[in-house]
């Protein structure tokens, strides 16, 4: 399941494995892992110039105490009560 852009272990089958990671290629995994979940949940965006992806929450209320949950198919912060 490794679909991250640069494979470190194929770079170092490749005969390079005097510097096998690079620090550009590093910040590209970084930036490129991503959660697994309904791609309406998640806006592509950049990080630090490569490709990325961004989970869509709605906004933080105010102030209180809330959970993150879904009400009838769409993600909503719901309140709850205060933890002691």
């Amino acid at each position: 399941m490794n679909n991250f852009p640069v494979d470190f272990q194929t770079v170092v089958k490749n005969g390079k494995s005097t510097s096998p990671i690079s620090a550009s290629d590093l910040m590209r995994n970084f930036a490129w892992a991503k959660l697994v979940v309904d791609a309406s949940l998640v806006d592509t965006t950049s990080v630090m110039g490569f490709s990325a992806h961004k989970l869509k929450i709605p906004a933080l209320p105010g102030s209180g105490t809330f959970v993150l949950g879904a009400v009838e198919g769409t993600l909503t912060w719901i309140a709850t009560e205060e933890c002691p």
